[in-house]
């Protein structure tokens, strides 16, 4: 296949629009998340940052259990039939806030097991953020996803970044020294203010929530698969910051942090096309795997030249970072170097796990991410101890090889087991 019938066949002008509003929105919002974490990143200082970002982690490991996957559940029942909206919405929102709610209840307690002493505020005011306000942010873009409006999924996105940059420069302004708590509790105020307006956007635009309470738990299965996905994603990306700050040093923690965010900022292009695909993944595999595995394969050459072109170049401009976040984060260079490779490997893997996903497997897809996120803790519990942040980086990078085989192991078995059943005209 040659150039030109690989764009004819695989960008139609819906998806390409789709894309370029999503890659748009979330390459502004990569440059305003720069700003506010050089901001941020110095104001604190390393320790501070690293103890800002532990909480934060710990938060992100339970937080997709917030909303218990009813965002997910929206966009793969509006996609086949858009009528089931208003509950859908009115669903999302109800088990938002009291899951959100329950579990600020929850991380209060488990994290005096985690943390160092005193930080039991800093974790309070972390969790409302992320477990509540952050996730009605969530759903409202998701609502908007549901139905192919990404301009509004990548306006909202982008304007959590703005409001949040606009509080880590009242944060610069203020007089006397700054603490991990003062940037918390702005970074409370600026989720907000972004929640209300995605809520507000969504019922005015999309229509109100009816959610039907003798219904509310219906489709609690996928929801919990969506959300078990979610919590192990957030497993193998974050537990390594947690153990960081508890078994290596705060400065440790920061300089992994620091190197981890710059590898979100690369993958941004990857969620830009994952968020535009996410939608047309769960029509093309409503009749089993091979749809949806077809359509992972056409955007597979771009994606995976990304994945190179960007690991590349992590690695080659890596010099520069202290230059922009100060000498303490020197060590950050080797730590960029080290995790220059995770491009490469999540440019395969963020397809191949959505076609799982799209075409009704995603109980296998999260019995496999939670399998490798139970492994990837018990590596960063052996390795960090003996290798500091170095062991950090160890674990991620086997974490997603191994996501990467397991998944296609699970395809190829799922593929084999529908051509048998057709084969047997069951």
């Amino acid at each position: 296949m040659n150039v030109k019938q690989w764009i004819h066949n695989g960008w139609n002008s819906e998806m390409m629009k789709n894309t370029l509003w999503m890659f748009l929105g979330q390459g502004l919002r990569v440059v305003i998340q720069a700003v506010y974490f050089v901001l941020i990143a110095r104001i604190l200082g390393v320790e501070g940052y690293g103890m800002f970002m532990g909480v934060v982690s710990l938060v992100a490991v339970l937080a997709p259990f917030s909303s218990w996957g009813t965002g997910n559940l929206m966009i793969m029942n509006v996609a086949r039939d858009r009528s089931t909206f208003a509950e859908n919405w009115g669903r999302a929102l109800v088990m938002t806030v009291l899951t959100g709610c329950l579990l600020t209840v929850l991380t209060y307690f488990i994290s005096g097991q985690l943390l160092p002493a005193g930080s039991s505020q800093l974790v309070i005011t972390i969790a409302l953020s992320d477990f509540v306000l952050l996730r009605l942010l969530e759903i409202s873009s998701h609502a908007f996803q549901a139905f192919d409006r990404l301009k509004r999924t990548a306006q909202l996105q982008t304007l959590l970044s703005f409001t949040r940059l606009l509080g880590a420069v009242y944060l610069l302004l203020l007089a006397g020294s700054k603490s991990a708590q003062d940037w918390a509790v702005i970074y409370l105020c600026a989720t907000a203010v972004s929640a209300l307006i995605g809520v507000w956007l969504v019922t005015k635009e999309l229509g109100r929530p009816q959610p039907k309470w003798s219904r509310l738990l219906e489709g609690w299965k996928d929801g919990f698969y969506f959300s078990i996905s979610s919590a192990s994603v957030a497993l193998y990306s974050d537990t390594n910051k947690i153990l960081l700050v508890k078994l290596s040093t705060l400065d440790a923690s920061g300089i992994f942090a620091a190197a981890s965010r710059l590898i979100d900022v690369a993958l941004t292009p990857i969620r830009a096309l994952m968020s535009a695909m996410y939608a047309s993944f769960f029509k093309e595999g409503k009749d089993g795997i091979n749809g949806s595995l077809q359509l992972a394969k056409r955007y597979l050459p771009f994606s995976s030249l990304y994945g190179i072109v960007a690991g590349l170049l992590l690695f080659l401009f890596a010099p520069v970072v202290p230059h922009i976040l100060g000498d303490e984060y020197g060590n950050a260079v080797e730590a960029i170097r080290w995790l220059s490779v995770i491009p490469v490997i999540k440019s395969v893997n963020s397809l191949i796990q959505d076609t799982l996903t799209g075409s009704g497997f995603q109980g296998v897809r999260s019995g496999i991410q939670m399998t490798v996120a139970l492994l990837n803790v018990a590596m960063n519990y052996l390795l960090i101890p003996l290798y500091s942040w170095k062991g950090a980086a160890m674990a991620s990078i086997l974490s997603d090889l191994l996501l990467t085989v397991g998944y296609w192991i699970a395809i190829q078995y799922l593929q084999q087991r529908q051509v048998q059943r057709a084969a047997s005209g069951n």
